[in-house]
């Protein structure tokens, strides 16, 4: 298992490899994250077809990630972030493909409320992913999508709130909904263990 700062890294091992190349973090993808993120919305919700995502925020490897998992997966899924901060295009286009098969909707917008709209489960990231400096610029461009009582209030009635971890409180997220009773992030921390075992035990 690697966790690596350039995605083509992980590339080279896999190419130069004789056994199984985990992907433990590249900064184009975070597979491990969002496979123990399906598995707990599975655990929490007892299904994943149907069900609809919305992520908010800056655009990363945990959104790449979670857009592949939730299009071959059923599951919908609404990224609402501003368009400097959108999903690699390529990304996008193999998880619209992946979508048609499996009957998920994919979308990306502006407006954060717009995506939230029938939301079952809310997600949030840091905007500065790891090697990344505090860039003000886009601070104020990402204020619009900070998940607060009132961006969640668009969601559904008692739809998960949800993030990996850490979390940067007052900034891409506030207290009141980190600590509110409709977040699952504990939960979710605690998957990403059982979940690793889970790939481990498939792969060695």
């Amino acid at each position: 298992m690697a966790r690596v700062f350039s995605h083509q890294d992980i590339i080279g091992l896999a190419a130069h490899s004789g056994v199984p190349v985990i992907n433990g973090l590249s900064d184009l993808l975070h597979p491990c994250q969002a496979l123990s993120d399906m598995y707990t919305i599975h655990e929490k919700r007892g299904r994943l077809k149907g069900l609809k995502l919305a992520y908010t925020g800056d655009s990363n490897n945990v959104t790449h990630s979670l857009l592949y998992a939730c299009s071959k997966l059923g599951v919908n899924m609404s990224v609402a972030c501003p368009a400097r901060q959108a999903p690699e295009k390529a990304v996008l286009r193999e998880s619209e493909a992946n979508a048609r098969s499996s009957g998920a909707v994919i979308e990306v917008t502006q407006d954060p409320g717009e995506a939230l709209k029938g939301a079952d489960v809310v997600y949030t990231d840091t905007w500065f992913s790891m090697g990344q400096k505090p860039d003000r610029a886009k601070e104020m461009a990402l204020k619009h999508y900070q998940l607060n009582p009132s961006l969640l209030s668009h969601a559904r009635r008692g739809a998960l709130v949800m993030h990996c971890l850490p979390a940067h409180r007052g900034q891409e997220i506030t207290d009141s909904v980190m600590d509110g009773p409709q977040s699952i992030v504990w939960d979710q921390a605690e998957n990403r263990m059982h979940v690793q075992k889970g790939i481990l035990s498939l792969l060695v």
